[in-house]
C-alpha cells in the first residue's frame, strides 16, 4: 500500500480538557504527533502521522464495533481525489466507541475531523472495512 498520511483536528472548546480531548482522539485513531495551537476563545488539537499504521487503531475500531458495512458509506461519501476526511463524535471516542458524524449540529461539543491523504483512498476504504484479516 501506497505512502499513507493521516491528519487529526479537534476544537478543544473552553469546558474541555486537553487530556480528554487527547484520550478521545487516541482511543480511535492510537498514537499521533500532537500540538495544541490557541486562538482567543478555544484552542485546537492537531494530530499527524504516517503510514499505514496510523489507521491501525481504526480498523481495529471498525472490526470491534462491527460497523465496517455501515463505515463505508462516510468514508466513500468523504473521498476527493487523493484524500477521505471524515467526522468522528468526540464524545463517543472518548468512550472508546465509533461514531461518525456531520462536521456541524450532531455533536455538541464538535466533532473530531480525520483527513487521510494518500494516492488510493478508495483501496483505503476497502482496506478499513474488509472482512478479510487484516496484514
Amino acid at each position: 500500500m501506497e505512502q499513507i498520511s493521516v491528519r487529526v483536528e479537534v476544537v478543544i472548546n473552553p469546558t474541555e480538557s486537553e487530556e480528554k480531548v487527547k484520550k478521545a482522539v487516541e482511543n480511535v485513531i492510537g498514537s499521533l504527533r500532537t500540538e495544541i495551537k490557541r486562538t482567543n476563545r478555544s484552542s485546537m488539537f492537531i494530530g499527524e502521522a504516517n503510514g499505514k499504521e496510523a489507521l491501525f487503531g481504526l480498523c481495529n475500531l471498525l472490526r470491534r464495533e462491527r460497523i465496517r458495512n455501515a463505515a463505508r458509506k462516510p468514508l466513500l461519501e468523504g473521498i476527493d481525489r487523493k484524500s477521505i476526511s471524515f467526522f468522528l463524535n468526540k464524545q463517543v471516542a472518548y468512550a472508546g466507541h465509533l461514531s461518525f458524524s456531520k462536521e456541524t449540529a450532531e455533536s455538541p461539543l464538535g466533532p473530531i475531523k480525520v483527513t487521510v491523504t494518500c494516492e488510493d483512498p478508495r483501496q483505503i476504504v476497502n482496506w478499513l472495512t474488509s472482512k478479510e484479516k487484516r496484514e
